[in-house]
């Protein structure tokens, strides 16, 4: 292939001159190329964003179900053969205990706080036991409650549910704002 290219000959007038092309000649990107570049680069970036996003949404959900369920566990083992009584506040038993999941932030005076910020709370009532867990918001809340099994009922204000597994609906229903207050019962 040849390119045109205009130079002086030895008068000093510009003549148009044919030569071959030599691909050793043209070194770096056009700007077009570098742009295209980058907005390749931008779309990988943003994909890999939304996936981490999706992924770390899902361990999160994941990581509240199981604080959830271990909370359960320790309440029944720990008031094994015997009943939660009435007591407003289980949680100092339960820090004292030890029992309290380590994803949880253990507080002064028996406090419980989530990874939103949110109280966790386990109330004793004779035969049943419930665990609010405050501050879950939506996309979480709706993964734990259509996931929840093993309880008595999970509700949030008049917003109740109690069969299991929980229909997508239902727990749209329990699940209705941006931040949510989740009461688990059992016995």
């Amino acid at each position: 292939m040849n390119s045109m290219h205009q130079q002086r000959n030895p008068v000093g007038a510009i003549e148009t001159v044919t030569r071959p092309f030599d691909p050793r000649r043209q070194r770096g990107a056009s700007l077009l190329e570098a742009i295209a570049y980058l907005g390749v680069a931008a779309v990988v970036v943003l994909g890999a964003v939304s996936l981490l996003n999706g992924a770390f949404g899902s361990a999160k959900a994941n990581q509240t179900s199981e604080e959830v369920v271990s909370l359960r566990t320790a309440v029944r083992k720990l008031y094994l053969g015997q009943t939660y009584g009435t007591d407003n506040n289980m949680n100092t038993a339960l820090v004292a205990a030890n029992v309290v999941p380590s994803t949880l932030t253990r507080g002064d005076a028996g406090s419980i706080t989530n990874s939103w910020g949110g109280a966790v709370t386990v109330t004793g009532n004779t035969a049943t036991f419930t665990i609010s867990y405050a501050g879950l918001p939506k996309d979480v809340c709706m993964n734990v409650v259509s996931g929840a099994s093993g309880w008595s009922s999970i509700n949030q204000g008049n917003k109740k549910v109690e069969s299991f597994p929980v229909k997508a609906a239902d727990a749209e229903g329990v699940c209705n704002g941006t931040t949510n207050a989740v009461t688990f019962t059992a016995s």
